[in-house]
């Protein structure tokens, strides 16, 4: 079968490899579109991991059962969820489940930028869910990120009515823009300092779209009754979007951090002024099960609109330019990977 090996974001290369044989209890699943994330594009973490065919946000088609399978049936349409949880030790059974140390190993093969994927018997009991009939695979591609977004607003317990600062307007910046106006959020502002994602922010639902370059505290002030932001995510790498999210929350506000800077950055935090000011701070990682069948509804429903986020759908053999598009973060939003052209 057909793959796209990652070796770096500039050197993905169309290689051949065996199709992955399924044993007792597996799946093969004919991948129909998987999206490239921004972590796919994060060298620092991917380089250690090269060469290695990446993909996780994947919709497709079940095309073999094997023995033991009762649940689903080749002709399926499916989401298959990479990382999943035991559901058993002490960290899910208190809510924690993407700390679950079977979550952080769990994986299926070889990845979503291929033909085809075999899923393991853990991810065949708990990481499969059929697709709705009016969902079709590219929404598919964005269940997995939604799934994410919704666990970080769960977190941070964002209440209709509240002000929202989203740091970054990316496909993650975006997904949290449109699922806080879905969930009745009140004034939301985004920043960028891509002129191109902020028009995408206003698009999805972020009535202020600021430059990043400028004061952000002081015009999140201007813009928002002269208060500061209830809710600040921070949805960029960079260090400037962490300071500036600490100074742009407002007293009793919650600051979630749903992107990471590089390993080894330390983040100045005013202790004294955030415990004066009941400040919280959280990180936000990963989707529980939960937080998938959430994302389906509201994919399903259209309550979020996922498809207007697709900017380029390219063949497997183009996977490359989708690695280049996605980290130069200029003029696009979703890339989606259809293997099968």
């Amino acid at each position: 079968m057909r793959v796209a090996m990652y070796y770096n974001n500039r050197d993905v290369r169309l290689e051949e490899m065996p199709k992955p044989p399924i044993g007792p209890g597996e799946l093969l699943v004919q991948v129909m579109a998987s999206g490239i994330c921004g972590s796919d594009v994060m060298e620092w973490y991917r380089l250690k991991q090269a060469p290695r065919v990446l993909g996780h946000e994947i919709a497709g088609e079940i095309v073999a059962v094997g023995d033991g399978v009762t649940q689903y049936h080749v002709g399926e349409r499916v989401f298959v969820s990479h990382h999943i949880p035991c559901n058993t030790c002490r960290y899910c059974l208190h809510g924690q489940h993407t700390v679950c140390e079977t979550l952080h190993t769990t994986n299926f093969d070889p990845g979503g930028f291929a033909e085809y994927l075999r899923v393991p018997r853990l991810n065949v009991d708990r990481g499969v869910f059929p697709l709705p009939p009016e969902m079709s695979f590219e929404d598919g591609v964005f269940i997995e990120p939604l799934a994410c977004v919704v666990r970080g607003q769960r977190l941070a317990r964002l209440q209709p009515g509240q002000s929202v600062l989203v740091l970054g307007s990316g496909i993650a910046g975006l997904l949290h823009i449109a699922l806080a106006r879905a969930l009745g959020a009140g004034r939301i502002l985004a920043t960028d300092v891509n002129e191109y994602r902020l028009n995408a922010a206003r698009q999805f639902g972020a009535e202020v779209a600021l430059n990043a370059r400028e004061d952000v505290p002081n015009r999140v002030r201007e813009v928002n009754a002269g208060r500061l932001a209830d809710v600040v995510i921070v949805c960029a790498g960079a260090y400037s979007a962490f300071i500036q999210a600490l100074q742009s929350v407002d007293r009793g506000g919650t600051v979630m951090f749903f992107a990471t800077p590089e390993p080894g950055v330390t983040i100045p935090v005013p202790v004294n002024d955030f415990w004066r000011n009941g400040i919280t701070l959280l990180p936000s990682y990963g989707g529980a099960p939960l937080d998938i069948v959430q994302a389906i509804e509201l994919i399903r429903a259209r309550r979020v609109p996922v498809r207007e986020m697709v900017t380029h759908r390219l063949g497997l053999a183009e996977t490359g330019l989708g690695f280049r598009l996605v980290a130069e973060a200029k003029e696009s939003i979703k890339v989606v990977v259809e293997p099968q052209r």
